[in-house]
């Protein structure tokens, strides 16, 4: 009997999926737990695992084709078998229309490459990779032509890029870098022209969030200015500290984190969620802080669990590994789900002071402006000082203004003594 394989729910806020590319062919016997596409979910970009034993008897989309949840994606069944009634059933009683197996758009040239002996190639000399594989390898500056595919006929997916990364790589004499030619200017828009941008499914769903966070809750904005100098002090030991044992950096967005789950712990009522289904306010007894980071789609919040509970090194390590991963779309639903509070730093881009939109259901987020050199007045004189302003949006359904500022005074507390948060 045929085995329709539908479009699954890949993350709690995921509507869609978009098909980025077939790992398997039509015609291809597969089993439980074979990965036959790559699909871009609002968060990253994950493998399609099939659950059942059969052959891969039709592609019914193409790839780049979006697909809402329990949409219909391929067919199954045994060698030969019709499959009429299941596309029937998923088309309205339509025909659903013939995909291509080999879109022309599937591969990249790259011409001069070095093929390397043993990898299989397209017959026009094209390498066959997924897109992430050729993402991955970019971002670690490794040749695509010279990793070994292990995919459907020679493809090269993700894993085998992550192998070439972890692969002792011979040294290379050091040499003279080159002074890089500066990049060409865009060519000018004709007057009234445009350029058309696809949508992504993250940036669809960041979107409609955002959208429901800023019109359903009523935010309201309450800001602080915090004197870093020992902040600062503090960073510079912990550094060097952390350097002559091969540990992290700590940078100052550590700092925060580890002061707002500290105050997160002492300040229960900000620790919370609007749950309007459940008729509910929800206190969550564990401290999961997420932190904003900037990806090309737009934002995404991968999640520091029990930050409370962690040492600095242990966060900065934390969040260094999750914001890479971020950045490649490899995020699985366990490293963006189930924060409890949130916060976005734009300190790094000069920007001195912002307010964020709460991130849905937490009942606040932190907005982290960049350090700055200021004069102060400390005894009667003005001296110089550092002071970064952050400011804290809340929830009003949840969080009341006393409750909101008693919060952003004990993370401006500990920030101005920052041993208070290491006892």
């Amino acid at each position: 009997m045929a085995i329709p394989v539908e479009m699954p729910k890949m993350s709690d806020t995921m509507t869609e999926g978009v098909l980025v590319s077939w790992m398997a062919e039509e015609g291809q016997k597969v089993t439980a737990g074979d990965v036959i596409a790559q699909v871009e979910t609002d968060k990253a970009t994950m493998d399609l695992e099939v659950y059942d034993d059969g052959v891969l008897l039709k592609r019914v989309i193409g790839e780049g084709d979006s697909v809402p949840i329990g949409g219909l994606i391929a067919v199954l069944g045994r060698q030969g078998e019709d499959v009429s009634a299941i596309l029937a059933r998923y088309s309205g009683g339509r025909a659903a229309p013939a995909v291509p197996a080999e879109p022309e758009t599937e591969a990249v040239d790259e011409p001069g490459a070095d093929v390397k002996a043993g990898i299989p190639a397209r017959q026009d000399g094209r390498v066959k990779a997924s897109p992430l594989a050729r993402r991955l390898a970019g971002e670690h500056g490794i040749e695509i032509a010279s990793v070994e595919g292990s995919g459907p006929e020679g493809r090269i997916v993700k894993r085998d890029v992550e192998a070439a990364v972890a692969a002792p790589r011979p040294a290379v004499p050091a040499v003279a870098e080159p002074i890089p030619a500066p990049a060409p200017m865009p060519a000018a828009m004709p007057e009234g022209g445009y350029e058309a941008i696809r949508i992504s499914q993250m940036r669809k769903t960041i979107a409609r969030r955002l959208v429901e966070s800023k019109f359903s809750a009523p935010h309201f904005y309450l800001t602080l200015d915090v004197d870093m100098s020992r902040s600062i002090a503090a960073r510079e030991i912990l550094n060097a500290r952390s350097e002559a044992q091969g540990g992290p950096k700590i940078s100052f967005n550590d700092l925060v984190t580890k002061a707002c789950a500290v105050a997160l712990r002492r300040h229960p009522a900000v620790n919370s969620s609007w749950m309007e289904q459940e008729g509910e306010i929800r206190r969550h007894a564990d401290v999961h802080v997420a932190v904003a980071v900037a990806v090309d789609e737009g934002l995404i919040t991968p999640v520091i669990r029990h930050a409370d509970r962690k040492g600095l090194a242990e966060i900065a390590t934390e969040t260094r590994a999750l914001a890479e991963r971020a950045r490649a779309k490899d995020l699985q639903p366990e490293d963006y789900l189930g924060s409890t509070f949130s916060t976005s730093n734009l300190g790094m881009f000069g920007i001195e002071e912002f307010t964020a939109i709460i991130n849905p259901p937490n009942a606040c987020i932190l907005a982290i402006g960049a350090i700055r050199d200021v004069p102060v007045v400390e005894g009667g004189a003005v001296v110089p000082g550092r002071r970064m302003k952050i400011t804290l949006s809340c929830d009003h359904r949840v969080v009341d203004g006393a409750t909101g500022a008693q919060f952003l005074s004990t993370v401006k507390a500990l920030l101005e003594e920052p041993v208070g948060m290491l006892l």
